[in-house]
């Protein structure tokens, strides 16, 4: 299966070589699964000619917002609202989540309660409970009127959402490792209260479902589809 990135932001260049780049992240995460994997900087303005150059997609993270007047920000959601009409699988992560639901309706916002970030645990009845790593202070703050929320945390009402069997999309960052959390931290800690920094450090052990949720991400790419 042919799974098309859509590459939308960039590790920290200091710790790129280490670490590697978004699309990479992704490689890695679902690696060993029979796909295969074709990157769009979309930050550069490298579009797909349509939504049938790939089998499906996947939309990575990013420092920018949503809602910000970025030239490649409209092309993105217009090419998102064809895919979803073409009825080909969508994944999401943190940029890629609310940038789907901004495309479809929804609203995404700085959120007056801060930062998320680190381990953070999530609560799902459909996936399960879940730890992964949070690094967000944007949210869906109303999601479009076809998703449903089914997964969220203390902190993101709409942290998981699901638009029948068609797009899946998650607020925190499954391919995100403690390794790269820590160097995260080191690259761009700065930008963040000392406090969440603070936070972010004391829970760095906690475990993580992340492995396991990518057989969630396996499954759903590979749903037979009408």
């Amino acid at each position: 299966m042919k799974v098309g990135i859509l590459q939308v932001g960039r590790s920290p260049e200091s710790i790129r070589e280490k670490q590697g780049d978004y699309d990479e992240f992704f490689k890695r995460y679902l690696d060993g699964r029979g796909f295969e994997f074709v990157t769009f900087d979309v930050l550069d303005g490298e579009f797909p000619s349509s939504p049938q150059d790939a089998d499906g997609w996947l939309i990575t993270g990013s420092r920018f917002g949503a809602y910000e007047d970025h030239n490649w920000i409209s092309p993105l959601e217009v090419f998102l609202r064809e895919t979803f009409a073409a009825r080909l699988p969508i994944f999401g992560v943190c940029f890629g989540h609310q940038i789907l639901a901004q495309a479809l309706g929804g609203k995404v916002e700085k959120f007056f309660g801060g930062w998320s970030v680190g381990p953070t645990a999530y609560q799902s009845e459909l996936f399960g409970d879940q730890m992964m790593i949070a690094w967000h202070q944007d949210q869906v703050t109303k999601r479009p009127e076809m998703a449903t929320v089914v997964g969220s945390s203390d902190f993101c009402a709409n942290a998981i959402l699901a638009y029948g069997d068609q797009a899946l999309t998650i607020q925190p960052h499954p391919e995100f490792t403690a390794d790269f959390m820590a160097d995260l931290l080191e690259a761009r800690g700065k930008i963040l209260p000392q406090q969440v920094q603070a936070g972010a450090i004391a829970a760095k052990d906690e475990p993580l479902t992340s492995v396991s949720f990518a057989d969630t991400v396996e499954a759903f790419f590979k749903k037979k589809r009408q």
